[in-house]
């Protein structure tokens, strides 16, 4: 069972979609008073179900518009391998994602860089210094098709 219901799922489908609306503008398109929208809001923020609050950035504004998938695989699958190849790659600002994979590589990252130059030196400077690195495979993004956060509810 879900730890939600309909009218929540509607809340968090708003939500997901413009985060910064006011109370009363979400209440109005969810068809619930202020009062009555707020109290879910609050709870589904103390139930960690919302997570947080952030502003989605336009990476090309930024300077980071290339995208880069990196398969890595690692010598070894012993705790004390992944717990310092997971504790290394979360400081690298670069890293957009790290996922702990089934299948040929362990994990695959999402990295931003500024061009191909700019990833083949966070690729020296940090990607090949992470410890229990036995091969890296990467794959540039041509183009993306299309982006989103808002997790289906």
């Amino acid at each position: 069972m879900l730890p939600y219901d309909d009218t929540d799922a509607r809340i968090l489908r708003v939500l997901q979609k413009s985060g910064r609306m006011s109370n009363a503008e979400l209440s109005e398109k969810v068809h619930l008073s202020a009062s009555a929208c707020h109290r879910r809001v609050q709870r589904l923020e103390k139930e960690g179900i919302i997570r947080d609050y952030v502003a989605m950035l336009d990476a090309r504004k930024v300077g980071r518009p290339t995208t880069v998938f990196v398969e890595i695989t690692l010598r070894g699958q012993t705790d004390e391998v992944l717990d310092a190849f997971e504790r290394e790659v979360a400081k690298i600002p670069e890293v957009l994602e790290c996922h702990l994979m089934a299948g040929t590589a362990d994990y695959l990252l999402k990295v931003v860089a500024e061009d191909t130059e700019g990833f083949a030196a966070i690729h020296r400077r940090s990607l090949a210094r992470l410890p229990g690195v036995a091969q890296m495979q990467s794959s540039f993004a041509l183009r993306t098709v299309f982006k989103t956060t808002a997790l289906p509810v």
